[in-house]
């Protein structure tokens, strides 16, 4: 194994603080991992992991190691494209949340992949919060305006957001005109991650942004539940309009206090800042800024 093919096994194996679990995504034995590493550190001369019977972390030399490790490598790959004219390619994995994909991802995926046949993509589908360097994902994409100081985000678009409810819960609680109408209604408490509480909701007033919470008969951190939650009539939700555009059409939900509207929501495509941007990621920001026109 060359010098490159090592660093790219111990760059995994520090992301994923696991010989197994890198050794499972590069499609090698785990003996030829551990071997690999083992005369990387003997070429170097310095111990880069500190290994356990149950986890592997770094060394402050590894720390070291692993950010020019990740830079040689994205210029190495950069130079050969640049020289040969070779597309990008190898493993892409994106983390993102399932309804955000199926409606601006999906539609002209296979436009990108048969641009770039050698890229395998890897959609994971959630909105939790995550750590791409230990879990081995090149980037994420996000709806809010949390941003994490860790990673690097770049905007690509801002999702309209409404005010939503089924007509079963205004038939009991009655449609509000304004904010201040709001007093005895409920909400759908919607906690993201590390939040004690529920997010209030936000209504454009007077060209100021005012902030609001309601009771909460139920508290939930997924969109999907937040959704079916509001078609049952527990609440009001707040969310970004494409996530409801079938229910709306079909009656299932309403929009109220449209006239009120919530600050639209930022869309961030983010990766790790101890990481150089591949040309794969590169790619892909392209084609997610096309997506996201459409």
């Amino acid at each position: 194994m060359d010098r490159f093919d090592a660093m790219r096994v111990y760059t995994r194996v520090f992301e994923q603080r696991s010989f197994a679990a890198a050794a499972a995504s590069l499609n090698l034995p785990r003996s030829t991992v551990t071997e690999a590493i083992k005369q990387l550190e003997q070429r170097v001369g310095v111990r880069l992991l500190e290994r356990t019977t149950r986890q592997v972390s770094p060394t402050l030399d590894g720390e070291e190691f692993y950010l020019r490790s990740v830079n040689l490598l994205a210029q190495l790959e950069e130079a050969e494209n640049a020289f040969t004219g070779a597309k990008p390619k190898g493993k892409l994995r994106v983390e993102v949340h399932g309804t955000l994909a199926r409606h601006f991802l999906l539609p002209k995926l296979a436009e990108f992949l048969q641009a770039y046949p050698d890229i395998e993509l890897f959609l994971s589908d959630s909105d939790r919060l995550v750590d791409p360097l230990r879990e081995g994902i090149d980037c994420v994409l996000r709806v809010g305006k949390a941003l994490p100081d860790d990673m690097v985000a770049k905007q690509l678009a801002s999702l309209t957001e409404v005010s939503v409810a089924a007509p079963s819960y205004l038939q009991r609680h009655g449609c509000p005109r304004h904010p201040k109408d709001l007093k005895g209604h409920k909400m759908v408490g919607f906690r993201v991650s590390r939040s004690a509480e529920p997010l209030p909701l936000e209504f454009t007033v007077e060209q100021q942004i005012q902030y609001l919470s309601l009771p909460c008969s139920v508290q939930v951190n997924s969109a999907e539940t937040l959704v079916e939650a509001a078609r049952l009539g527990l609440g009001i939700i707040q969310l970004p309009r494409y996530h409801v555009e079938a229910d709306l059409s079909a009656a299932k939900l309403q929009c109220i206090l449209s006239e009120f509207p919530p600050e639209p929501s930022p869309v961030y495509l983010m990766y790790p800042r101890k990481r150089t941007l591949s040309l794969r990621v590169r790619v892909f920001i392209d084609y997610l800024q096309l997506a996201f026109k459409a």
